[in-house]
């Protein structure tokens, strides 16, 4: 039972049946909620304006099973009910893009593979039965429809030297033979959760389209550069943009070779539709290009670009580019700007660019004057996704919130927001809401920091403290649903949930981002122990005499550094995925331009490699901590699990240790999260009990 129920159960007792009545109706959120609440993915809307298609992802309750439908929604009428389209039992589709004929293309798994499929449409209806346009011999990881719908742009992992999409071999040259054995002669080895496969790669190829069918063998896109298009581990279609008139694409697009794990180096690259005269558009910066869109006329290619070679977590500063002109003649436009753009998407007038950013703990979309450089906040509080611009000025976009999942919104010119769909509506009516108040103080240098403060509705006792750390570093835990790290199934415990967006984290300017370099163990612990006695001031409902710290990645590293430099705060600690000794991380991770940027270079020629370094501070360890894993996890392989878990065993410091052998450096998989969740929160619950702390004394 958690310390939620528990007390709800006092109440109950205590209240009579009234008060049962009134809480019959909602209940507290659940992990088995999060596991199999319906996500919703890619958007797509009709020529016309008249019709949404997005897709969802759903779980079975029983199985954790999870498959993707279609959902068509009416975008004239108020209130409309979103309809399950073109569904095959056991099969998955997703993807959704309609083409300038009105017709429907998407991807499906129906066939035993993922292929093309296409589905012609009038008013909202399917016309005839969906047609597979593509029978290839890979998988197609994605796919762009050219302006006109005469063409079509694929991508998937495929051989470098294939001429076709899909061959026989693998063209893996790491698998020589006739063993098992994997032979690499350079970097990458490996990259987020798999063994690097040289010789194969993501790659582009543009087929004609004929009656709603692809047509010939395609031409491949990348000519002579070797390299993934999209960028793995995490690129899609946004790095690829198709020419107004069919004539090209344009795809970002890194160099693979020994210098990759060191380059943030995505130069944008166009080429012909029949992959001939590929040009690097960016060639004289050596940071990273990324975000193509081209105005509808033409005339103008925006961008998103940092600035500094190797740092990902630079500002990216949306460029524009006049048709016939060069990259000397581009046009900072958002240079005076001090956020980093997350989306690029120009409005039907081509007058605004349409943004996305993170601002102190809100994602918003704002508009960008092309003229002028002027931004405009569209939307309020909440994590903006998706946009799509419309003819009459107004916005469809996803959005989800620490209350909600994604759903989709329409923001009219005038300003007034309308929410169209609520897919989880049921669902979520059956649970509770959590109270949310976001607070700042001075932090470290005398600076303002943000954070939040979560807590379940209608609950007048003492509540323990979670305290959470997140990732990174130059992230944020701000006003976002999550489905692994989500602050609201946290709170619906029985929880005070305290989040602090420290020195480091987005959404606060670049020097305030930049300031966590090289200082991973200072500013941010200040921070966090400011911002810990600011919340315990806030709030007087939280029990700061009973609360346990928590963390992933960077905040796992947080939780080994807490427990060496601040060892009498906490009751207990959850590691997830956190670095223990930062010189072996050195040697083990794989994008190395993250480690060698945050940490002054490679380990052997650091100032001072070992100031921040958990592994120095193990002698004033005592805190009982809960280390978590995935073995598939590249990033920060497992062993930095492993020697921490080690150490406090051979301590005698109470320790657990949770490895998922089919996850990486995310809980993904339904069941596993499910196991997560309740080995997290019986950690808590036995380390926050009130019975727990009077033993202790």
């Amino acid at each position: 039972m958690t310390i939620l129920s528990k007390m709800r159960t006092a109440a109950l007792l205590l209240s009579g049946t009234v008060l049962i009545s009134s809480l019959a109706s909602a209940r507290p959120m659940t992990p088995e909620d999060l596991a199999t609440l319906k996500r919703m993915g890619s958007v797509s809307v009709s020529p016309d304006e008249k019709w949404a298609v997005f897709d969802v992802t759903e779980t079975d309750p029983d199985s954790y099973e999870r498959t993707s439908a279609l959902y068509l929604l009416d975008l004239e009428t108020v209130d409309a009910v979103p309809t399950r389209i073109l569904d095959k039992a056991g099969k998955s589709e997703h993807s959704p893009s309609f083409a300038p004929d009105g017709s429907l293309y998407y991807l499906s798994d129906a066939s035993g593979s993922e292929q093309l499929w296409h589905a012609n449409m009038a008013t909202g209806i399917v016309l005839e039965k969906p047609a597979q346009t593509s029978e290839l011999k890979a998988d197609i990881a994605g796919f762009k429809l050219s302006p006109t719908g005469g063409k079509i742009a694929l991508w998937g992992d495929i051989a470098r030297d294939c001429p076709t999409f899909g061959c026989d071999k693998s063209g893996n040259r790491a698998e020589p033979g006739p063993g098992t054995g994997r032979e690499y002669d350079e970097l990458f080895v490996r990259h987020w959760s798999s063994w690097e496969t040289p010789g194969n790669y993501s790659r582009i190829f543009a087929f004609d389209l004929k009656n709603g069918k692809i047509a010939g063998e395609g031409a491949a896109l990348d000519g002579d550069l070797i390299g993934d298009s999209p960028s793995k581990p995490f690129g899609g279609g946004e790095e690829i943009a198709w020419v107004p008139g069919d004539e090209g694409v344009v795809f970002t697009l890194r160099t693979a070779d020994q210098n990759e794990p060191k380059s943030t180096n995505l130069d944008i690259y166009a080429t012909g539709a029949n992959g001939q005269y590929t040009t690097n558009f960016t060639t004289e910066n050596e940071a990273t290009d990324t975000l193509p869109a081209f105005s509808s006329d033409g005339e103008w290619l925006a961008w998103a670009a940092m600035e500094r070679p190797r740092y990902e977590a630079d500002r990216l500063v949306v460029k524009l580019r006049k048709k016939g002109t060069s990259e000397a003649n581009a046009i900072a436009l958002t240079k005076d700007w001090d956020r980093s753009v997350g989306s690029i998407v120009w409005t039907r007038d081509n007058k605004n660019l349409i943004v996305t950013a993170q601002e102190v703990l809100d994602h918003p979309a704002f508009a960008v004057d092309v003229e002028t450089g002027n931004v405009t906040r569209l939307t309020a509080g909440g994590n903006v996704g998706s946009t799509i611009p419309l003819k009459d000025g107004s916005l469809i976009y996803t959005m989800n919130s620490l209350q909600a999942p994604t759903d989709l919104y329409r923001r009219a010119a005038n300003g007034s927001v309308r929410q169209l769909t609520n897919i989880n509506g049921d669902e979520l009516e059956a649970i509770d809401k959590v109270d949310i108040q976001r607070f700042d103080f001075t932090g470290a240098d005398g600076e303002q920091v943000w954070g939040q403060i979560l807590k379940p509705q209608g609950v007048t006792d003492k509540l323990p403290m979670a305290f959470l750390v997140h990732g990174g570093p130059q992230g944020s835990f701000g006003n976002s649903w999550s489905t692994r790290w989500n602050p609201k199934v946290m709170a619906s415990q029985g929880y005070a949930v305290v989040t602090i967006d420290f020195h480091g984290s987005a959404g606060y300017g670049q020097e305030f981002t930049d300031s966590i370099n090289k200082d991973w163990g200072g500013k941010p612990l200040e921070d966090l122990k400011r911002g810990y006695e600011a919340a315990l001031k806030i709030d007087r409902q939280i029990d700061g005499e009973r609360a346990c710290a928590l963390g992933g990645s960077y905040g796992g590293y947080m939780m080994n550094w807490i427990a060496g430099n601040w060892p009498d705060r906490f009751d207990c600690l959850v590691n997830h995925a956190g670095i223990f000794d930062l010189r072996s991380f050195a040697f083990s991770t794989e994008e190395l331009w993250f480690d060698q940027w945050d940490h002054g270079g490679p380990w052997w020629k650091r100032a001072d490699p070992e100031k921040w370094n958990p592994i120095n501070h193990i002698d004033n360890w005592k805190t009982p901590t809960l280390f978590i894993h995935g073995e598939k996890d590249f990033r920060i392989p497992y062993t930095q699990s492993i020697m921490p878990f080690t150490y406090a065993q051979e301590q005698n410091i109470p320790s657990k240790l949770l490895v998922f052998p089919d996850e990486n450096h995310w809980v993904l998989k339904g069941k596993n999260s499910l196991q997560w969740h309740q080995s997290v929160f019986d950690w808590l619950n036995k380390w926050t009990a009130e019975d727990a702390q009077e033993s202790e004394e």
